[in-house]
């Protein structure tokens, strides 16, 4: 298995990247260099985490050229709108340090405003065809969503960034993207260990697993290196969160190993449907209203 992925427009993405999510600022710029040292060359980020400046902060740190680091981050809600999120592309590419994106995406589907999610993706259709970005996509979109999505744009989807781990595999979502040439992209790829406060109080936690356990010990990994291998053996990208070095670290050092087909079937059969966050057809108004500030 090749660690990088190819997206449906020839751009290729490297298949493991570090993810941002509640990354303190002050811990964002350590962890960005301490994965790019471990061989990291794919960084996700998002306006709404409020750490974009750190993240470039830590790519201009680490001494790898930017042309080598896969740079991914997230138009937020209140950003929507054609002429808004051409804007929130300055905004992220500013803070950022770059002029260029290597892919951008929107971050929620907010159904109740979906005027503007067209908008939006009709702006980040103008950022491709510029050259300003060098592929789009969507996060969080159901196959509902892309189905609204498609029928009123031209350029599908690079990427479909979902809550994707072994507890919620999320199949529909998977089939739907797999259909229309979309890429699908794991958030909490390691089992909800990110807690959303206010969803999935009561979930148990994928890393405790005896199956998944069993298995590491099989291979001699941990049971985030089982599951990170689950998703890349298995055609998606994920990107792990983590600020402890030696985690990071961990977390990429998973292409020495294989799943055998029954060890892949065992953990798919773990799935239970259910989320640990957010509903993407809750409108969540207080939320969506978060101003992404200049600077």
């Amino acid at each position: 298995m090749k660690p990088e992925l190819t997206l449906n427009n020839g751009v290729t993405m490297p298949a493991l990247g570090l993810g941002v999510f509640q990354s303190p600022p002050e811990e964002t710029t350590a962890a960005v260099q301490a994965a790019l040292s471990a061989g990291y060359r794919h960084i996700d980020t998002a306006a709404a985490y409020g750490n974009e400046r750190e993240v470039g902060e830590g790519i201009r740190r680490s001494g790898v050229d930017r042309s080598e680091v896969f740079i991914e981050t997230k138009v937020w809600v209140s950003d929507y709108g054609y002429d808004r999120t051409l804007h929130a592309w300055e905004k992220a590419a500013a803070k950022l340090g770059v002029d260029y994106l290597d892919l951008l995406i929107l971050h929620q589907p907010a159904p109740d405003r979906f005027e503007k999610t067209i908008a939006a993706y009709k702006a980040l259709e103008t950022l491709l065809a510029d050259g300003r970005v060098r592929a789009i996509g969507v996060s969080n979109f159901m196959p509902h969503h892309l189905q609204r999505l498609l029928a009123a744009t031209d350029v599908v989807p690079a990427v479909n960034q979902i809550e994707l781990h072994p507890y919620f595999t999320q199949p529909d979502v998977q089939t739907a993207d797999a259909d229309h040439g979309i890429l699908t992209q794991a958030w909490s790829p390691i089992g909800g260990i990110t807690f959303y406060p206010g969803w999935g109080e009561g979930r148990r936690n994928v890393m405790e697993d005896p199956a998944i356990a069993a298995i590491g010990e099989v291979h001699g990994k941990s049971a985030a290196q089982v599951m990170l291998r689950w998703h890349l053996q298995q055609g998606r990208s994920a990107i792990p969160k983590s600020t402890n070095p030696a985690r990071i670290a961990e977390n990429f050092d998973v292409f020495d190993f294989e799943l055998s087909t029954g060890e892949l079937a065992a953990i798919d059969a773990l799935d239970a449907g259910v989320r640990n966050g957010p509903d993407p057809d809750e409108a969540r108004e207080e939320r969506f209203a978060m101003v992404i500030p200049e600077a």
